[in-house]
């Protein structure tokens, strides 16, 4: 977990900076000095790039969606979001404005399951960053693309999830578009938190909130349906270690 002002951090990749038309240390003729051309001032992102410049931002808000838990938590206590601040292809979302309605709602947590590799690719390479300069904890557990993690890790995503919870902490989850990966540690979570609800039944429920793309790959599809099998196959490997630790 990456705490405010002590984030983990692996460098993301970022493009170059933009060709200079001339020589500035060149003045043609006599006469005053030529000033050189001052370089353009980079987004409030930190990432410069010339397409940028000519597509419109998105001018549609955050989309969040609120996942309805157990009567034991608080109602709005855990949102999914796509990708804040992302700038791919046609879509144009300005950061700042993004994090900004995030702490207007409260959010005091957030989940980041996109790999590093994809935050440079979606214009973002400085999102966990950004994020800790506004005062807001994140967790970042990258999973790739179309993937599940392992069972060892969703158990950690989902302890961590559960503390925020259970300190009434506003948190969000969000991968980039907000549907496989994100929705899919939300159906853990609710299928940990229920015994009387199957796994079909989850994923109705969050297409029903996030639209028909939520659990997207049949690795996901899969993960989901063997995930509480899975969960009482680690934690029978974890108690034998806790006995021992405990003597």
């Amino acid at each position: 977990m990456v705490k405010p002002l002590r984030g983990r951090d692996r460098d993301g990749e970022r493009d170059g900076d933009r060709d200079q038309d001339r020589d500035p240390d060149t003045a043609e003729g006599p006469g005053p000095t030529v000033s050189p051309p001052q370089p353009a001032a980079a987004p409030a992102d930190g990432f410069a790039s010339s397409d940028d410049e000519a597509a419109e931002e998105e001018p549609s808000p955050l989309h969040i969606s609120w996942l309805s838990l157990p009567p034991v938590f608080s109602s709005e206590f855990l949102g999914l979001c796509s990708l804040p601040g992302c700038r791919f292809k046609d879509i144009r979302r300005n950061l700042q404005k993004d994090i900004g309605e995030l702490k207007n709602c409260g959010i005091q947590d957030i989940f980041v399951l996109c790999t590093r590799g994809e935050l440079s690719k979606y214009r973002v390479p400085n999102l966990i960053d950004t994020y800790l300069q506004h005062g807001i904890c994140v967790h970042h557990y990258p999973i790739p693309d179309g993937n599940a993690p392992d069972i060892a890790t969703c158990c950690k995503i989902l302890e961590e999830l559960r503390t925020c919870l259970e300190n009434k902490q506003k948190t969000m989850i969000h991968c980039y578009g907000g549907l496989g990966r994100s929705c899919l540690v939300a159906a853990c979570l609710l299928l940990q938190l229920s015994d009387t609800l199957a796994p079909q039944q989850v994923i109705e429920s969050l297409r029903n909130l996030r639209g028909s793309g939520a659990i997207q790959t049949i690795k996901q599809y899969n993960f989901l349906h063997d995930f509480r099998e899975k969960l009482a196959a680690h934690l029978a490997t974890r108690e034998p270690a806790l006995r021992s630790a405990s003597r």
